[in-house]
């Protein structure tokens, strides 16, 4: 019964007992129900354990292997850091759908039928909208209804894709496609709404920073890296993937490096991250697949560790402008360090997850002879090294003195970043604890003498261009849009337009109307009126004479 029970229900009944518990026990839900979750997980055999038919149609909600299980460990060990995170200043209800957002991710990643991993997708919608909602702002109310709008539409378009591949091929299986007729192309673009691919990016850097401190942790972790394992489930080796991913990766470098917001900055990070996975997909070979499924884990723990970072200056300062920061390594030791930590993970630096995992991805490319997708993931390591590695830190904690002296962060938040940074350090020195858990093997040194130099080299002049170029790099208080201009700025222009045009419309109509039916009352009254021509009292000669003028023009008529 324990191999057939799917692990998600373990954290929905743990969103239940949040929302219906307090105190103690609460506490106890939100640090148990996640290790509970994750024993389950490692219970779960290779292979097809819970399946029924429904309308023809093999349902499998449980579906194990290396690959699901390595996903479903990471999106545990989340919930559980989370929930260390936050159980002491978030709200229930934030927790409660924190859990069920997380228990959708854990549902996607055991799905073995695409009508099961549609319904967790959009349970994870549902409940990701909710923590969105949470941050209690006019802000987050917006963000939110934008977030859910388009992973809404994202869902139609996912089950119009999978009712057309059940129609194609009679079953809905979770396998390996081509993205070769019109079924296909949906499902892959619904995928890719939730991986943040473009031109719909901008939800994520809309919606993530508008949380609470403690909701963005959540958020980063589950929604894209979901997307990238059913990108790796259904769709390795899809050729569109490969410039997908790297448009993504240098879409999030640049509108980071424009970026004031710190959360948004992260925020534009995760879509560059996500955008090595992407690549790697398509490259498809078992070494990338490898080096996208590490790389999804990695991401994992070092942007939460970030984003908790971010989360402490916010919960102990209010504020997250940049422009508002600096200095807080004075009094706030603990989490600058964890913060450091993160930006080295996420830049590749040797001895960190972050270098282990994108290793794979760059030699993927390179066994491939794929030379120009080398180069740009190597100056991309770059470009994350300059926004993430660079800028988040030395704007937020050092740059100026903002006269700022908030205390350190709390001790559930401080344990929690700490258990993420010897994550980071310990997968960054020890890789095999990570490699042997792939889903396929391979014998892979990530540590010798020239890639260590390369990285180092490059991370270390990507450094210096950073301090050169650093006037450029202080931004202003704005908001940088791109493709959510179109529903941001011009939909709500154009409908403005639309309403004033039918105003006018309707003004012009009622003077013409107005006007129409002054004239219409004076020809009837001239004519047809008691004194009109039509309407007064004719004589017998004048009516004869009438009479006698139109049966000669008819006559006249009618023999013409």
């Amino acid at each position: 019964m324990i191999e057939v029970l799917p692990p998600a229900l373990i954290l929905f009944l743990g969103s239940a007992l949040i929302a219906l518990t307090r105190g103690l026990v609460r506490i106890s839900v939100v640090l148990l129900a996640p290790l509970f979750a994750l024993w389950f997980v490692w219970q779960v055999p290779d292979g097809v354990s819970l399946s029924f038919t429904f309308m023809d149609q093999a349902i499998e909600p449980v579906e194990g292997g290396k690959l699901r299980r390595l996903f479903a460990t990471i999106f545990a060990l989340m919930t559980f850091v989370g929930g260390l995170y936050a159980f002491r200043h978030a709200k229930a209800l934030e927790l409660s759908a924190a859990f069920a957002y997380a228990g959708g991710a854990l549902g996607v990643a055991f799905a073995g039928d695409l009508l099961t991993l549609f319904i967790f997708w959009e349970v994870m919608a549902i409940f990701s909208t909710i923590v969105v909602w949470c941050g209690g702002t006019e802000q987050s109310r917006a963000a939110g209804l934008r977030y859910a709008l388009m992973h809404f539409l994202g869902g139609v378009i996912l089950m119009v894709g999978i009712a057309g591949v059940a129609m194609q091929e009679g079953t809905i299986d979770v396998v390996a496609m081509r993205a070769d007729s019109v079924a296909t192309w949906l499902i892959l673009i619904g995928v890719l709404i939730n991986a943040a691919a473009p031109p719909v990016s901008a939800w994520l850097s809309d919606a993530y920073p508008e949380a609470t401190a403690t909701g963005t942790v959540f958020l980063s972790a589950f929604t894209t890296k979901a997307a990238v394992l059913a990108l790796i489930l259904l769709f390795p080796g899809e050729p569109i993937l490969i410039a997908v991913g790297i448009y993504m990766i240098f879409y999030g470098i640049i509108y980071a490096l424009l970026e004031n917001d710190a959360r948004r900055i992260l925020a534009y990070s995760i879509v560059n991250q996500v955008g090595f996975m992407v690549c790697a997909v398509g490259i498809g070979t078992e070494l990338a697949l490898n080096g996208a499924a590490a790389h999804a884990f990695a991401h994992i723990i070092y942007k939460g560790l970030l984003f908790m970072s971010a989360g402490v200056v916010l919960y102990r300062t209010g504020m997250r402008k940049c422009t508002d920061l600096g200095g807080l390594f004075r009094t706030m030791p603990v989490t600058c360090i964890c913060g450091i930590i993160g930006a080295l993970s996420i830049s590749s630096f040797p001895l960190t997850s972050g270098f282990i995992s994108k290793a794979l991805i760059s030699e993927a490319a390179m066994t491939q002879g794929m030379v120009f997708v080398y180069f740009c993931l190597a100056a991309a390591s770059a470009g994350v090294f300059l926004h993430a590695g660079i800028k988040f830190p030395w704007f937020v904690f050092f740059q100026k003195d903002s006269g700022l002296r908030p205390k350190d962060a709390p001790w559930n938040m401080a344990l929690a970043m700490v258990l993420f940074s010897l994550a980071c350090l310990g997968l960054g020195m020890y890789p095999e604890a990570i490699y042997q858990h792939l889903p396929y093997s391979m014998s892979y040194v990530p540590y010798s003498l020239g890639k260590v130099l390369f990285y180092l080299q490059l991370l270390l002049f990507s450094g210096l261009a950073f301090f050169l170029l650093l006037p450029l790099m202080k931004r202003t208080l704005t908001i940088t849009l791109d493709f959510d201009w179109l529903w941001r700025r011009f939909m709500p222009a154009t409908g403005t337009c639309i309403l004033n045009l039918l105003s006018t419309l309707e003004k012009v109509w009622h003077k013409f109307k107005a006007k129409n039916a002054l004239d219409l009352a004076q020809f009837t009254t001239r004519y047809f009126g008691v004194n009109g021509l039509f309407g007064r009292s004719w004589t017998i000669s004048m009516t004869a004479m009438w009479i006698a003028i139109l049966l000669s023009v008819y006559i006249f008529v009618y023999y013409v």
